[in-house]
């Protein structure tokens, strides 16, 4: 027969603050795409600069320019999709280690030092948050390079104002921006990722940094001076 810690390995405690960690990324989310207020928001006004920066590409008969940008934003989104791949690796290890971990914290006053079968959940879905961010990096990859080639598909200034111009610059716009939304996602999901490290701590812990991740994402969505100053070089 099984111990009680055993055959309980979450309290209503830790379930609740597992529900209001997703529900504090889920807010995020909505505020930062689908709210009433997403229109002012820092993720929509570089929305607004990409499609700036792409009919000013279609003046210039020299792109040389547009292309170190290109290659700078699939650099940046490589470097996280391989940062989330070694973090979803370190989760492995810790999994194979649980022995070793449990015992080194085994005198602290750790939640996870009592329940094993915890310790293993909790390490799985932090596990199951960075491959969620590799899968968003991956496709933010791939599509900014779709988009790279839909930009030097653009054709010259000597065709500005035809239709085939318009619809080239908004076929390569609309990839940058679509290359940009998960390429944020999986931005946001690392940020959470710090906030679910406070579960290891109990659910009081999930709690406090689940709130201070969602106050400190919303602030720069909408309330710092980066977002303030994009609004007033774009108004």
């Amino acid at each position: 027969m099984r111990s009680p810690p055993e055959a309980a390995l979450f309290a209503l405690a830790d379930i609740l603050a597992a529900s209001w960690f997703l529900f504090a990324w889920l807010i995020q989310s909505w505020l930062a795409e689908s709210s009433p207020w997403a229109g002012r928001s820092l993720n929509h006004a570089m929305t607004r600069a990409r499609e700036d920066w792409i009919r000013q590409m279609s003046k210039r008969d020299l792109r040389m320019i547009d292309t170190s940008i290109m290659q700078g934003l699939q650099n940046g989104t490589a470097f996280f999709a391989s940062t989330s791949l070694l973090a979803l690796g370190g989760c492995f290890a810790l999994l194979n280690a649980s022995d070793k971990v449990l015992a080194i914290v085994a005198d602290l006053p750790f939640e996870m030092a009592s329940v094993r079968g915890a310790y293993e959940v909790k390490t799985l879905c932090l596990g199951s948050i960075y491959a969620y961010a590799f899968f968003k990096f991956g496709w933010a990859y791939r599509l900014f390079n779709y988009a790279s080639i839909l930009v030097g598909a653009v054709p010259g200034r000597d065709h500005a104002g035809t239709p085939e111009m318009e619809a080239a610059i908004l076929r390569a716009t609309r990839l940058v921006q679509y290359a940009g939304t998960h390429f944020n996602r999986g931005l946001r999901a690392f940020f959470m990722s710090v906030g679910f490290l406070g579960w290891y701590f109990g659910p009081y812990a999930l709690t406090v940094s689940a709130t201070l991740v969602l106050i400190v994402l919303v602030r720069r969505q909408f309330f710092s001076k980066s977002r303030n100053a994009l609004y007033g070089a774009l108004s």
